[in-house]
């Protein structure tokens, strides 16, 4: 009873934090979901439109690594990429709009898994139509992954929280680089609510990454809302377009009015 009470106030907690609510009838877990964010709107398989990966059984599903790739080629640009994990007690993972003309987007992160389930990405295209790639994860065993302890002590956390670091994917020269690709990673526990202090006895209060812009010079390139579902420490590999600026600069904020900026020097004319 104590539990579900506690999952209770974490789907309320993460649903203001998104805008989103459960629906309070149990059900089909993706009807649900879908009628809750979508209404009525049509969602139409992505085909070659949307291409995810996710390992059929994670090596280790507090962060099973997620990725994302769009691309249209009618002249319509991408205009939000939505996660969504069925079986979660949040199951709105993350919600990625960008700035510009998008007509490409690659992204990755990874995500806690808490049992079997669909892992879904929505691509928004520019005209408002809605475009859906699914795969299915098993559940690997062991501690549900919103309940499982985060790695570090209490003060290793405290000490590095909100530390940003920004590594370049792509190789310098390459062809690809008019869209080089970056990895942030952003020092946060993302508690969930869910996880027992063996030594307080209490729950670890939810507190959890809910903002990250990042931008390229006045241009946003893109900016995400996060949940609990974003595994500890989220990392996130993103692609942009360079347009001459010469920085990167990533703001955050979390659930606890907690945030943090830093800039990133790209190279001239990155």
């Amino acid at each position: 009873m104590r539990r579900a009470r506690l999952l209770l106030a974490c789907t309320a907690a993460v649903s203001l934090v998104l805008g989103f609510a459960l629906p309070a009838n149990a059900g089909n877990a993706w009807d649900e979901i879908r009628g809750s964010l979508f209404a009525e709107r049509t969602i139409t398989p992505a085909g070659d439109l949307v291409h995810l990966e996710a390992p059929f059984r994670p090596l280790d599903q507090r962060a099973t690594p997620i990725d994302v790739e769009a691309k249209f080629a009618d002249g319509r640009s991408i205009r939000a990429v939505t996660l969504i994990v069925d079986e979660n007690p949040s199951p709105v993972a993350a919600r990625f709009e960008f700035g510009g003309t998008r007509e490409h987007v690659h992204l990755s992160t990874k995500l806690r898994l808490n049992a079997a389930t669909d892992v879904r990405a929505i691509v928004e295209a520019s005209d408002g139509q809605l475009y859906m790639a699914q795969r299915f994860v098993r559940f690997a065993g062991g501690q549900a992954a919103c309940s499982a302890p985060p790695s570090g002590s209490p003060e290793q956390i405290a000490a590095t929280m909100g530390n940003m670091t920004l590594e370049p994917l792509s190789k310098q020269g390459a062809a690809t680089q008019i869209e080089p690709r970056a990895r942030l990673k952003i020092m946060h526990p993302n508690h969930t609510g869910m996880v027992l202090d063996q030594l307080t006895l209490l729950y670890v209060p939810l507190r959890i990454l809910t903002d990250v812009e990042v931008r390229q010079g006045d241009e946003r390139v893109f900016s995400m809302q996060g949940s609990m579902t974003l595994a500890q420490d989220p990392v996130i590999d993103f692609d942009y377009r360079t347009n001459g600026a010469t920085a990167l600069r990533i703001d955050a904020r979390d659930s606890d009015g907690a945030g943090w900026s830093q800039v990133f020097p790209i190279g001239q004319g990155s």
